[in-house]
């Protein structure tokens, strides 16, 4: 093995890192000066809603696929071997729930912001309080994922720490303040294929180097990094296939079900079906991303064995072995180095762009634009961008507030995790219990974020005061999912399993990191319907039409209709429209106390032909059999720019 000192970057590896940023910013300045050139809120924020099913499948990807992801992920197999694998097998549940109940729900109510679904549901006041957690979620994470790869980079290669971090900070904002969700997009497909290419590269010569494929495997066998199949039903243990393939769904749900970041990308989408569809083409992608990642580990194990270069003092945390692992075994091959730190950056880039962007989307939609409903487009569009670009600096500035808090930064990591499942059970005590009310969302959400910090800073504190060592920032064990939901809670992890099993309190805190969104989530929606029916549930009327998945209908079948009508389970899925250039349901409105209204749609002379008013009222009356008389009509209108 080679002495840390002696990693160094060769002028090609800067010409490569240099070449990744100049394209990324190229891809913005292209839709600055392209096409609409973001003048609208809806091409500068939804991409128009154009774009088809390949991009948007890869940004989704990409978005997922962070740096921290990168390191960690290869660093965990090397240490405690594949059973991380397992998670692959909730990945089917994880996309193919959000492809058949949140993308219908969303896209047919044509929305912009995820939170505006809650207060179509709900009210105003669930609305703020689910933007509010969002921007606190992701504030807090975007500087940590940009300071991070960059930290281990400057400690394994001497690139410049804070060179990296500006590069990275200033291009993303660059690019996503002048191109937009498209930019965005397109940026993300570049740089998952960028990441694709520096990961084969690595997993190719580290093979060749260890003696071929069937040497590395026949050593992961010998040094027992090849799990099986562990179906220990016990919450506590860190991993099993119970925490990894059933909790895991929860995470994945999290993610691809209702985060800002990915409904955009759905949102953003020409159809309904190319949105479903993107979900579809993420799941064999998804799949190649783990393997790549857990070959990668098995490659390292097979060149270093048990004695690590952790152990050896090389390198002093774990996420700092895949870059000493990558200058190893690149050390004569100038310009792949490169290519790696490229990949590494490019999952750094698309998370960050992505987190602008969410953001500046729901600032405006969900903040600004209420208060301001005259706002004209032109006002509105700048702004969105000046949004976007306050958020690129704030990133800096946690960057270096990152840089300063040490160890601090797992409270950091911990407190975005905590916040992901609290936001799913809030989206799904509205979507699939009609009877949930505002009172009990709001006090729902309350709850579950406050189980969520209880749970983790207890853990905290209970392995502080066991004299547990917590590991320093970057050693983030299992952080594939970090960009977006719950992960990078190594300070939950349980460090010695041969101690007696906790009982009582100790047991919440040591419950598994992979069950916090389930056990979060399941907080959220169980208090949010006690207090609805202490509360006085919502009735069938109050409800606005689309914004419940009729999944308790289907499951009491077999109830008579005027029971399910009580339960308020009658209510059915907005209709999908034929016409991609139209909306299904006319937005509801809503009065000041949250209840939806009825509001006749209207369509001038002027707007269609004798025709199509004909066929407009056909439509009109089949809906009005369908529906409840209560609720409001459903209408096609001529979709308008927000």
């Amino acid at each position: 093995m080679v002495e840390v000192d002696q990693m160094h970057f060769q002028t090609v590896d800067y010409v490569i890192f240099a070449l990744l940023l100049v394209a990324s910013a190229g891809i913005g300045l292209f839709y600055a000066f392209s096409g609409g050139r973001q003048r609208t809120t809806q091409e500068f924020l939804m991409a128009d809603r154009s774009m088809s099913c390949l991009p948007v499948s890869l940004s989704l990807l990409a978005t997922f696929q962070s740096a921290v992801a990168i390191l960690g992920a290869p660093s965990e197999v090397y240490t405690f071997g594949t059973q991380y694998w397992f998670l692959g097998c909730s990945y089917f549940l994880g996309l193919l729930i959000p492809a058949h109940v949140f993308i219908p729900v969303f896209y047919r109510l044509r929305l912009s912001s995820a939170y505006e679904y809650l207060e179509l549901r709900f009210n105003r006041t669930v609305r703020v309080c689910g933007t509010v957690t969002f921007i606190f979620q992701m504030v807090i994470y975007m500087g940590v994922v940009l300071y991070a790869p960059a930290l281990a980079l400057n400690a394994v290669t001497g690139f410049d720490l804070w060179g990296a971090v500006l590069a990275m900070g200033l291009v993303c904002t660059l690019y996503t303040v002048l191109g937009g969700l498209k930019a965005v997009i397109w940026t993300d497909v570049f740089q998952t294929v960028v990441m694709f290419a520096g990961q084969l590269a690595v997993i190719v010569v580290g093979t060749s180097k260890a003696g071929g494929i069937g040497e590395v495997w026949r050593k992961a066998i010998n040094g027992s990094r090849i799990a099986g199949l562990d179906l220990n039903p016990d919450p506590l243990e860190r991993h099993t296939f119970w925490t990894l393939g059933v909790g895991g769904v929860f995470l994945m749900l999290a993610l691809y079900g209702v985060n800002q970041a990915q409904v955009q990308r759905y949102l953003s989408s020409r159809t309904e079906k190319e949105a479903v569809m993107s979900c579809y083409v993420v799941f064999p992608c998804q799949q190649i991303v783990l393997c790549l990642g857990c070959l990668m580990g098995l490659v390292m194990f097979a060149l270093y064995g048990e004695d690590s270069p952790l152990d050896k003092g090389y390198v002093k945390t774990k996420d700092q072995m895949v870059l000493y692992f990558v200058m190893d075994v690149f050390r004569e091959l100038p310009g792949l180095p490169g290519l790696f730190v490229a990949c590494l950056f490019s999952g750094a880039l698309s998370t960050i762009s992505s987190a602008f962007n969410s953001l500046a989307t729901v600032t405006m939609e969900d903040l600004i634009k209420p208060h301001f409903p005259n706002m004209t487009e032109a006002k509105a569009t700048l702004l969105s961008k000046a949004l976007a670009l306050a958020y690129g600096l704030v990133c800096l500035a946690m960057a270096y507030l990152a840089s300063i808090m040490g160890s601090v930064l797992q409270a950091a990591f911990s407190i975005f995790g905590m916040v992901g499942g609290p936001l799913l059970g809030l989206f799904c005590l509205g979507m699939f219990f009609p009877w949930a009310n505002s009172i009990g969302a709001v006090v729902g959400l309350a709850a579950g974020l406050a189980m969520a910090f209880w749970i983790g800073i207890g853990s905290f504190v209970m392995r502080m005061s066991s004299g547990t060592p917590v590991p320093p920032l970057n050693t983030t064990v299992l952080p594939l999912f970090d960009n977006m939901t719950t992960t990078v809670m190594t300070t939950l992890v349980s460090a010695n399993t041969a101690k007696p099993r906790p009982t009582g309190v100790e047991a919440l805190y040591s419950l598994s990191y992979m069950w916090y969104s389930a056990h979060n989530s399941a907080t959220v929606v169980v208090v949010g319907l006690i207090v609805s029916l202490l509360t006085g549930p919502m009735k069938e009327k109050e409800l606005t039409p689309g914004t419940v998945y009729p999944v308790l209908g289907t499951l009491l079948f077999f109830l008579p209709e005027r029971y399910r009508e009580k339960l308020c389970c009658v209510t059915p899925l907005a209709q999908k429209s034929k016409d991609t250039n139209v909306q299904p349901y006319q937005m509801a409105k809503k009065d000041s106390n949250g209840a939806a209204y009825c509001k006749d749609d209207t369509v001038t002379e002027e707007q269609e032909t004798e025709s199509d008013r004909a066929q407009t009222e056909k439509d009109d009356l089949e809906t009005r059999i369908k529906l409840p008389s209560c609720q409001l009509t459903a209408h096609t209108v001529q979709e308008t720019a927000l």
